[in-house]
């Protein structure tokens, strides 16, 4: 996916959010942990997302942005979250935030308590299945339709930052034969 035209750091609203990962299912094979917003929002509403939102002025850095958030928004509390590092930040093209990706391991299993106010649902995908689920379709937005690239899984639509942060985790995860998740530095 193509870079999308940066604006000044200093102008962009810096966010956060926490890329939660597990090892579960039939295959013990990694998952992905992403929310589906609620359709009634005022940004990005529907959409799926990362766990996350804008650095507020208590957060000693933008690690505890994305914890927080997790916690606020899926009840995933910061005690069960290991942190591997980060990915790449990602900009906006219409609400001008940065968003600073943190990737963590939780464990398989955990019940999640929604934020009414924000979260619709939450997505536990297989990350083998999100990696074979990327094509291109047509969005329409504020009355536009363009093509974009996007995954496409269990009826759910990703696409936008959300995407490209998951291109970027997919080029530098890996897992090790016993059964660990291991995120590549950048080179």
């Amino acid at each position: 996916m193509p870079a999308p035209a940066q604006t000044p750091a200093a102008a962009q609203i810096q966010a956060a959010v926490l890329v939660p990962l597990f090892i579960g299912g039939a295959r013990s094979e990694p998952h992905v942990v992403l929310t589906k917003r609620r359709a009634d929002l005022r940004r990005h509403a529907g959409e799926i997302s990362f766990p996350g939102g804008r650095k507020d002025d208590e957060d000693a850095d933008l690690t505890a942005t994305a914890l927080r958030e997790a916690e606020e928004e899926i009840g995933l509390p910061r005690t069960q979250v290991s942190l591997l590092g980060a990915l790449p930040q990602t900009s906006t093209f219409a609400t001008n935030y940065v968003i600073h990706p943190f990737v963590g391991t939780i464990p398989a299993g955990l019940a999640w308590r929604l934020s009414t106010r924000e979260v619709d649902t939450v997505l536990e995908l297989p990350l083998e299945a999100v990696r074979a689920a990327r094509t291109q379709t047509e969005i329409e937005r504020r009355g536009f339709t363009f093509t974009t690239d996007a995954y496409i899984l269990e009826g759910q639509v990703i696409w936008g930052a959300t995407a490209r942060i998951i291109e970027h985790l997919l080029e530098r995860l890996s897992a090790t034969p016993d059964g660990r998740i291991t995120l590549k530095t950048s080179s």
